[in-house]
């Protein structure tokens, strides 16, 4: 068995598209192999700044035959179809064909045996198809050639076994074809000329020795480590970020971290501000002090050894950090010449969407729906909450926000309490997009509560009217995140809020069922359980909803609830059957047997203990008693099955009787499904 290295070196490749691409490169390549009949033990693939690395093991030096079925067209079909399945398949007529019945209709099939030989025969070619499907967010061309690769390639490393395979890749144009080799280069600054390997470990070891670390992971390891302990011994804590440690990884073949300050002058702006401009422009790390609050140092990883430790460079990016932070801090004292309440008009300038008016209008139809939904919460300032809802949008024509987009609403916030405007408000404000995210906080406070609900709403509400509603791939307006953010606040905060007032159509109510089964399977309760408490149709509360799935799952979780929910599905495929066969049946087993015509013990015992059932069940529901009302359903368990064993309920020779019996088995089913739609449930 042998081992495929291959290397592509290449420009600076973008740090977001690194590990797509090596997992990308490793799946065209595994895939090349098994359609050319190689078999392999493992792969494994790397990326840094300017290379993607794959490495194949277990691979035999030859290859086995390989057989493809092609199917055909219809027997029968025009010569011309006929002749290019002859063609693609390589056969010189239908004689080497044959023909099979599919069970819709009988066409030509053809069996392509391709011959093995070398493993190293068919390796150049599967790189080659691979290279080129290689699939890039973004490409480009370089010098005179036609070939599109993300940056411009420098060297391909291919070794099968130890030796160099006889391949290469044309970048087109004038430019010369890149050879297959042998060769690499280390470190851009650290590592000069080029290095010549045997192996995949002989490849790592002198690429570590010319300052490159090849696994991102490591890499990752060296930043984190390295990153704490600077902070340990500075005696502040370490802001650890897991999007951008990922990202600066993607920045660095050989890791260094260092530790900066932040210039005293910026230390008043907001924390948010610094935050993201630091990690959003200049991929700096942040970091607190004992009490949580920023602290005034930031690390930043260096892809260099320095010679004087470092110092050159923290000060140079001390340097750029000021610059970057001079901006925000201009935007900082320049909005706040200007209130919230003086930039509304402003809005009327604002598009939110073609077909659903500016930023202004829609400012006025989320004030008055979260003054409908304050009307529903209690211990709510109305005057608050209406405040609130006019300026949550101001923030959006502020300088700080046009530079930083990500701060919208927690700018609002800063600006509103330093108008001294009351904090219900400025939380509001500052909450009310909020969660954005399965790991975002879910505002608590009344007055936020009612804004963060209408601004969701609103979006769903209005763009379900104009026909923008997501499809399977697709939801640009994030509508999906909206309607989890609508669930999560109401469900969190235990709210009793019916949706039906606000969200009128059927089908967004419907959008809503879809999303609480989501999240309500992420949480581990089963989707049919979900299902058969949604089937009632007519529940809007979430939390009342919630309390009923809880219930039903845990009774079925018993021992009664199983045998109960057996019982109720041999009723109902009885009583199904029967309709099936009777299309009036339905309406004349409707409502309660005649209890004159129930002639065995067992019939009057399930009829005895379906009224208690009744008379327990119906108080427990209107009090949300759910696992009372469960409860009371454990009682039906014995009559039930001794009505199967005991009572024949298709008596041919009685209709009346058989009719009443069928009446008994709907009146199980119509009674257990006053909690829910126990046909939804899988057993």
């Amino acid at each position: 068995m042998a081992e495929l290295l291959l290397e592509l070196l290449s420009e600076e490749i973008p740090a977001r598209m690194q590990t797509r691409a090596a997992d990308d490169l490793k799946r065209l390549v595994c895939d090349g192999l098994k359609g050319a009949g190689v078999g392999f033990e493992q792969a494994r693939a790397f990326a840094t700044p300017r290379r993607l690395t794959l490495v194949i093991d277990g691979i035999p030096a030859s290859r086995d035959d390989v057989s493809e079925e092609k199917r055909g067209p219809r027997v029968g079909a025009p010569d011309q179809a006929v002749q290019g399945f002859l063609k693609g398949a390589g056969l010189a007529s239908l004689d080497q064909a044959e023909k099979r019945d599919t069970g819709k209709g009988e066409f030509w099939f053809a069996v392509v045996t391709k011959k093995g030989g070398l493993t190293a025969d068919a390796l150049p070619g599967v790189i080659d198809a691979a290279m080129k499907a290689l699939p890039w967010p973004k490409s480009m061309k370089w010098g005179s050639g036609t070939m599109q690769w993300v940056r411009p390639l420098q060297s391909i490393i291919a070794l099968f076994d130890g030796k160099g395979l006889k391949g290469e890749v044309a970048p087109g144009g004038q430019m010369a074809p890149i050879a297959f080799g042998a060769t690499t280069r280390g470190h851009r600054f650290l590592s000069k000329g080029a290095i010549e390997v045997s192996n995949f470990a002989d490849y790592t070891t002198k690429l570590r020795t010319a300052h490159v670390i090849l696994d991102p992971a490591e890499r990752k390891a060296i930043i984190l480590d390295g990153a704490r302990k600077l902070c340990a011994e500075a005696q502040v804590g370490l802001h650890e970020d897991e999007g951008l440690l990922e990202e600066v990884a993607g920045l660095v073949e050989w890791p260094v971290p260092m530790l900066g300050t932040i210039d005293a002058q910026f230390m008043d702006v907001p924390p948010e501000v610094l935050i993201v401009s630091m990690k959003a422009h200049l991929r700096y790390f942040s970091t607190t002090k004992a009490d949580g609050t920023l602290a005034n140092r930031f690390v930043v990883v260096a892809n260099n050894v320095a010679r004087d430790g470092g110092k050159t460079i923290i000060e140079g990016n001390e340097r750029v950090l000021r610059a970057r932070l001079s901006d925000a801090k201009f935007f900082w004292d320049q909005d706040r010449k200007q209130t919230l309440e003086a930039r509304l008009p402003a809005l009327r300038q604002v598009v939110f969407h073609a077909k659903l008016g500016t930023q202004a209008e829609r400012v006025e139809r989320i004030a008055k729906l979260a003054g409908e939904i304050a009307k529903a919460l209690p211990a709510v300032d109305a005057t608050e909450v209406e405040q609130a809802a006019r300026l949550c949008k101001a923030d959006l024509v502020t300088g700080m926000v046009g530079e930083f987009p990500e701060l919208q609403g927690v700018m609002g916030r800063y600006y509103a309490l330093g108008e001294k405007l009351p904090a219900a408000v400025a939380d509001a404000i500052g909450d009310h997009y909020a969660p954005v995210g399965p790991n975002d906080r879910c505002p608590s406070a009344p007055v936020s509560i009612a804004v963060a609900l209408a601004d969701k709403l609103d979006a769903l509400i209005s763009f379900w009217s104009i026909g923008e509603k997501p499809t399977g791939s697709r939801d640009p307006f994030a509508l999906r995140r909206a309607a989890l953010g609508v669930i999560r606040i109401v469900i969190e905060n235990k709210l009793r809020l019916p949706l039906r007032p606000f969200v009128k159509a059927d089908d967004l109510l419907a959008f809503f069922a879809e999303r609480l089964k989501v999240q309500m399977r992420e949480k581990g309760v089963r989707h049919d359980i979900v299902d058969a408490v949604l089937a009632l149709g007519s529940e809007d509360d979430l939390v009342r909803l919630l309390a009923r799935v809880e219930a039903l799952q845990s009774f079925l979780s018993t021992e009664a609830g199983k045998n109960l929910l057996t019982a109720y599905g041999r009723a109902a495929n009885i009583v199904r059957a029967e309709e099936k066969k009777d299309k009036g049946l339905a309406a004349k087993i409707a409502g309660a047997p005649d209890a004159a015509l129930l002639e065995q013990a067992e019939e009057k015992d399930v009829a005895s203990a379906l009224a208690e059932v009744e008379r327990v069940v119906k108080p427990a529901l209107a009090a949300e008693d759910f696992a009372g009302a469960m409860k009371a359903f454990a009682d039906l368990r014995a009559p039930i099955d001794a009505l199967f064993d005991k009572v024949t309920v298709n008596v041919t020779d009685k209709p009346e009787l058989r009719l009443n019996r069928l009446k008994l088995l709907n009146q199980i089913r119509a009674t257990m499904d006053t909690v829910a739609d126990f046909s939804k449930i899988e057993g």
